[in-house]
């Protein structure tokens, strides 16, 4: 089953013809285009319920993660792990694609197509961990990324101009940084880090959760704020403790680009290939899931999941 958002913003009706032609040549095709928020999810678990051998989307990191949930049923992951549910193809069509840029894939729809059509010819299946978000009674996976507090206050901001018929750029979202920056409270650090065998670390501003890395990119260029994150380790963590401009000038030039090297400083909060740990907040803090804005919270536990998830790359 190939998914299709048409909405995605780097495709057009040419591109996504030539794409289900070259995929429909290799197999047995179902077509089915997304129209409305949640609807890749539900296309993805019928397409499991159906037994389908692989669900391919053609999207940006948002249909991503709704397929990625659709396929994982939540009480079925650790019964039939990764091989008791279809293979993801995955066909950027995003203005970030960070979940495909991370696997290795061509940030390109139509190079993309090849290179799944290349991995299905030889059999190349890579199985990946994915990060789950859990909070009031509710849960949804993570395939590279999660956050509380300010980062999820611009992606909040960015989702209200798209709404307002503006593209989410990568100068938008840097603008919108900025402008966020000097409205945010950077005064009054409302949230807490703690977790099994993890030290108590209280006021923090800002908790970025990876289960991968790079974290997003700016244009082409990655920004690593958990440089040791991977699909094959648990999930890692970057907390500010302090969100003055000198800290935050002294934190960001150790992100951006290809690093190796954690960010040092002494107001940094940073965990590496934890299994379980939770943010809880004094006051409601806004909360972002690969990238999608899902709300204020107050508790969200954050959990590894090894193996769940076979990709073609």
């Amino acid at each position: 089953m190939l998914l299709v958002n048409p909405k995605a913003t780097t495709t057009n009706y040419r591109t996504r013809d030539v794409l289900i032609r070259a995929l429909g040549a290799a197999v047995d095709l179902v077509v089915e285009e997304t129209a409305y928020r949640g609807h890749a999810a539900a296309l993805a678990a019928t397409a499991h319920a159906k037994g389908f051998d692989l669900v391919a989307v053609l999207g940006g990191d948002g249909t991503i993660n709704e397929t990625v949930n659709g396929l994982l049923a939540p009480l079925d992951v650790a019964e039939s792990g990764a091989a008791g549910r279809p293979g993801l193809i995955v066909i950027p069509g995003g203005s970030a694609n960070v979940f495909a840029r991370a696997l290795g894939l061509p940030n390109e729809p139509v190079e993309a197509t090849g290179a799944a059509l290349e991995a299905l010819r030889e059999g190349r299946r890579r199985v990946v961990g994915l990060g789950q978000a859990l909070w009031e009674g509710e849960s949804r996976y993570f395939t590279f990324c999660s956050g509380m507090g300010y980062d999820a206050e611009v992606i909040r901001a960015v989702e209200g101009l798209r709404g307002a018929g503006l593209r989410a750029t990568p100068g938008r979202y840097v603008a919108t940084a900025v402008r966020h920056f000097f409205m945010t409270d950077r005064r009054q650090a409302a949230m807490t880090i703690e977790g099994p065998g993890i030290p108590k670390a209280p006021h923090v501003y800002m908790a970025i959760v990876s289960n991968t890395t790079p974290w997003s990119y700016i244009g082409n260029r990655p920004v690593h704020p958990t440089p040791w994150a991977g699909f094959e380790t648990g999930l890692d963590l970057l907390g500010l403790q302090r969100m003055g401009l000198p800290a935050m000038l002294h934190v960001i030039p150790q992100i951006l680009g290809d690093r190796e090297t954690l960010p040092s400083g002494r107001d940094l909060v940073q965990l590496h290939d934890e299994a379980e740990f939770t943010l809880t907040a004094t006051r409601p803090a806004a909360f972002q899931l690969d990238g999608d804005y899902l709300g204020e919270r107050e508790r969200v536990t954050f959990r590894s999941i090894p193996n769940a998830l076979q990709v073609l790359v």
